[in-house]
């Protein structure tokens, strides 16, 4: 079930470039770190209040204002009924209502909306970078592998609703007069008539930080190459050592040898000698890159299936 929320992370993060909180709706801050371990981001501290950065040192942008448009999308999401009616009961007598129905094609079909979105941001992340390599690695922690958000965004309220299956429909009306035939999702006074294969439907009616940017840590990638040719040159006279140590015919294929080490996944910090990571070299080994689609990826893996 956790795939069919897969679409909707993906088309926000392209949308908005922001990418949601996962579970959706947690709280998060600029400076939170974490792991992402079998799909889930794991909290592991912050580097405010855990005084890993001096906060006078730190300069922040509040209140951003991110576009309204772009906070505002659905896929896979039509509306066969929109219309007006009318109702009575004993104690308002005859009433005015607008109603609308929403169809969802596929699973993880959705519809999103929110209002006013703004964001806050570590504004001289510039100036801070290198510190938080060393300390995050060396000197505080021997972090490999890290996110760090930079920027959080709220909206004033958000209302999103997924399918979890090609025949998912959703009622709501609203019995405010005058309303019109404009969209009832996600207002305030909306309500839900009828619901089918919905699997997550969740207004969140206050201005909560639940969106991010982060940035990971990574190795840098410009060095390996250094260390592929070193390893593909000791490769070439272990070959020549094998062929006289070992007393009977060896047929080696070098060539074949180094196409696989050149394509290889290899993590420098493994070749690396012994101390020859530390405070003064971390950043010959680590930089900071833009957390993206593909770590959008990692939210959805869970490796114990």
């Amino acid at each position: 079930m956790n795939s069919i929320y897969k679409k909707f992370y993906r088309t926000f993060y392209s949308r908005t470039s922001y990418i949601p909180s996962k579970p959706l709706n947690k709280t998060l801050f600029p400076g939170d770190f974490f792991h992402i371990i079998n799909g889930e981001m794991i909290l592991l501290g912050n580097i405010f209040s855990s005084q890993i950065v001096d906060t006078k040192n730190v300069d922040f942008e509040h209140a951003i204002k991110l576009n309204t448009d772009s906070w505002k999308f659905s896929e896979g999401v039509t509306k066969p009924y929109s219309g007006r009616g009318t109702g009575n009961n004993a104690i308002d007598g005859i009433f005015e209502f607008s109603k609308q129905i929403l169809a969802f094609e596929s699973s993880g079909s959705f519809f999103f909306t929110s209002n006013e979105p703004e964001a806050v941001k570590i504004k001289n992340w510039s100036e801070l970078q290198n510190e938080l390599i060393i300390k995050l690695t060396q000197t505080y922690f021997s972090f490999r592998e890290l996110y760090l958000i930079t920027e959080t965004a709220s909206t004033s309220d958000w209302t999103l609703a997924i399918s979890g299956s090609k025949n998912g429909e959703l009622e709501i009306a609203i019995d405010t007069e005058n309303f019109g035939l404009v969209d009832i999702f996600g207002h305030s006074s909306s309500k839900t008539i009828q619901s089918k294969d919905i699997e997550y439907y969740n207004r969140q009616p206050e201005r909560k930080p639940s969106f991010f940017k982060a940035k990971k840590l990574v190795e840098q990638n410009e060095t390996v190459q250094v260390f592929i040719d070193e390893l593909i040159y000791q490769r070439t006279l272990l070959n020549k050592w094998g062929k006289d140590f070992y007393k009977y015919n060896l047929n080696t294929n070098h060539e074949h040898e180094a196409a696989i080490l050149s394509n290889a996944q290899i993590s420098i910090l493994d070749l690396l000698p012994s101390n020859q990571l530390n405070p003064n070299t971390a950043l010959l080994y680590f930089k900071w890159a833009d957390a993206s689609l593909d770590d959008i990826e990692k939210l959805f893996v869970n490796y114990g299936t």
